[in-house]
């Protein structure tokens, strides 16, 4: 038997391609994954909205699950992540980091993986099932 997880509260999604993020809204939607969806086109937009909610200490504004994609313009993930790991969250804030990315180049994954922010390294497509186990895949 399927467990149900109640959705998570807020997630983002970091990525510049319209066609994955449709995709994404919609599998969350239908399968009530999270209540509520941030959507970002690139790092610098992202990244200015989590210095901005650090510094006002919103803790109900910050999302329990980020998919993160690599090649985006303005700022790339790459460039988002070392920025991220500057502005650290409250210790009692918890937030998993997934790469989400069509790269399959090994260092790339290795790369992503020696963040200690990132939780682990995914390749798109996404299985619907691995994608479903990333937003249960949490402390209850």
């Amino acid at each position: 038997m399927e467990t149900r997880y109640p959705p998570i509260k807020l997630a983002c999604i970091i990525d510049d391609d319209e066609v994955y993020i449709n995709l994404i809204k919609k599998v969350i939607d239908i399968k009530k994954l999270s209540e509520n969806l941030l959507v970002f086109k690139n790092g610098r937009e992202a990244l200015d909205y989590f210095t901005a909610i650090i510094e006002n200490l919103n803790q109900n504004a910050f999302p329990e699950i980020i998919l993160l994609d690599l090649n985006m313009p303005v700022m790339d993930g790459w460039d988002f992540l070392k920025k991220f790991t500057q502005i650290s969250p409250p210790t009692n804030i918890k937030t998993t980091l997934y790469i989400v990315s069509s790269s399959i180049d090994t260092f790339e994954i290795e790369k992503a993986k020696s963040f200690t922010s990132v939780t682990d390294y995914l390749i798109k497509p996404i299985k619907l099932d691995e994608f479903e186990a990333i937003f249960n895949n949490r402390s209850a």
